[in-house]
């Protein structure tokens, strides 16, 4: 192997323990938490309006619940590329 890959291989071998990876990963990428999180607020949302949901049908509800999961899942991730191109390209000083 070639120094650059042991040195690679090393600096994940240092952060061993799960909740330091994860907080790596989280200040690598900040919108998929986010994503994450929104997720999971709109399927607890969608559940607690399953009860009230008055003389909507099943399957109409569970579609827009759906499409609200799906959007903000979606709309997190763009804003994360979005994000990551600023970082990238606007952020980064010039060579």
């Amino acid at each position: 192997m070639s120094s650059g890959q042991e040195s690679v291989f090393s600096e994940y071998e240092t952060d061993t323990s799960q909740t330091s990876k994860l907080l790596r990963k989280f200040k690598e990428t900040p919108f998929v938490p986010i994503g994450m999180a929104g997720f999971a607020v709109v399927v607890g949302y969608g559940l607690y309006r399953l009860k009230h949901r008055g003389d909507m049908k099943m399957s109409l509800h569970l579609i827009h619940m759906r499409v609200a999961a799906q959007g903000f899942v979606v709309g997190a991730i763009t804003c994360g590329v979005l994000y990551s191109m600023f970082r990238e390209y606007v952020m980064k000083p010039k060579e």
